[in-house]
């Protein structure tokens, strides 16, 4: 999906970073590893440029609005790719999931998980490019239908 890009190297060091702080019960998750990420970029030579547009992918991977920038809308597809996946695969991620947060009383965990996931299929089309739409949009909606009931 990298060849999708117009800024491949851009969009493929986002992916790599986006997660690269990962605590749990963070808020920050993402603003943490596009600094870490400025960081190793300024260090290594890149460009003003390029170290904001990496900045600037990681951040749309927040999720919190969708997002307009192509390179963002690819970025933010390949990181929900996993709700196409096929069931067997999702069911393991979900597991996966609910193993993250673990620390969480059940009854809380399946409500707020069912919001999340339901926000995903409330939207008018789950993925921004015509790539992902048309390999996983009807794949999604399938699975995230059946598993909220």
């Amino acid at each position: 999906m990298i060849q999708l890009a117009q800024f491949p190297a851009e969009l493929e060091l986002a992916l790599w970073f986006h997660d690269a702080v990962y605590e749990v019960k963070a808020k920050d998750n993402e603003a943490q590893s596009a600094r870490w990420a400025s960081q190793a970029l300024l260090q290594s030579g890149a460009s003003a440029e390029q170290i904001q547009r990496v900045q600037d992918l990681i951040m749309a991977s927040c999720h919190q609005t969708a997002p307009s920038e192509a390179e963002a809308k690819l970025l933010v597809d390949i990181d929900l790719a996993i709700l196409g996946a096929e069931p067997r695969r999702f069911a393991e991620y979900d597991a996966q999931v609910r193993v993250e947060y673990s620390w969480v009383p059940g009854w809380i965990y399946r409500s707020k998980r069912k919001q999340v996931l339901r926000s995903f299929l409330a939207r008018e089309a789950i993925y921004s490019t015509p790539h992902f739409r048309a390999q996983l949009e009807a794949q999604a909606r399938f699975t995230l239908s059946a598993l909220l009931g």
